[in-house]
């Protein structure tokens, strides 16, 4: 076991470290003050690790750590986490693909799916990741997944406005009555009203005037 280690930092007392145990945020940082605040008042070391949930190994590290540097010394570490998969520039080609569209000659689709940019990920930066994670680095450059109405390629605008010009003019659908009718259960006849638009023949549905 071994040997205690000696507090040597003297510019605060037990009582200015519990004022700070009290205004830190961090827990695990608060229960390092009490403990080393414990020892400067005369407590075992036994003791203040117990009280502290902590063993006396454990109290010996955080009092080195504390005498080198002070009670900012005793917060909690943040990890760094994983590294980047892509740089801060290939993150800037993503987001500029994204944005101009795919090609449909080369890439075969008319919008992106996440499945498609993992499979343009992999091939350009050989980088493979799940699909998910193309969902994460999209909301991470700003740019969400809902797309507008897919636009065809082979699209006449042309061909669309004398179609529009055209509906305009004839109107409304119209519709006659045939000459058949329908029996229902109990008897009664109900004639159909079909379109007669030009290029439609619809059955639009039963007429409600029953004959008893």
């Amino acid at each position: 076991m071994g040997s205690a280690v000696s507090i040597t930092r003297t510019e605060h007392d037990a009582v200015e470290l519990r004022r700070r145990a009290q205004r830190t945020s961090d827990p695990a940082q608060a229960g390092r003050l009490l403990a080393i605040a414990m020892i400067l008042d005369g407590a075992s070391r036994l003791d203040a690790a117990r009280q502290a949930g902590m063993d006396r190994q454990t109290l010996r590290d955080w009092v080195l750590r504390y005498n080198a540097g002070g009670s900012d010394a005793l917060s909690s570490r943040t990890p760094p986490g994983a590294a980047a998969r892509l740089t801060k520039a290939q993150m800037d080609e993503l987001r500029d693909l994204v944005v101009k569209g795919p090609d449909p000659g080369v890439h075969k689709v008319i919008r992106w799916r996440c499945v498609d940019l993992r499979a343009e990920v992999q091939r350009r930066f050989a980088v493979t990741v799940c699909e998910r994670t193309i969902g994460k680095w999209l909301r991470k450059l700003r740019l969400i997944r809902l797309q507008p109405r897919p636009y065809h390629p082979k699209k006449d605008p042309v061909a669309q406005e004398a179609f529009k010009k055209q509906a305009r003019a004839s109107g409304p659908p119209g519709a006659v009555e045939t000459v058949g009718a329908m029996f229902g259960p109990r008897g009664a006849a109900g004639k159909f009203l079909v379109d007669v638009t030009p290029l439609k023949n619809v059955a639009h549905g039963l007429l409600r005037t029953y004959e008893w």
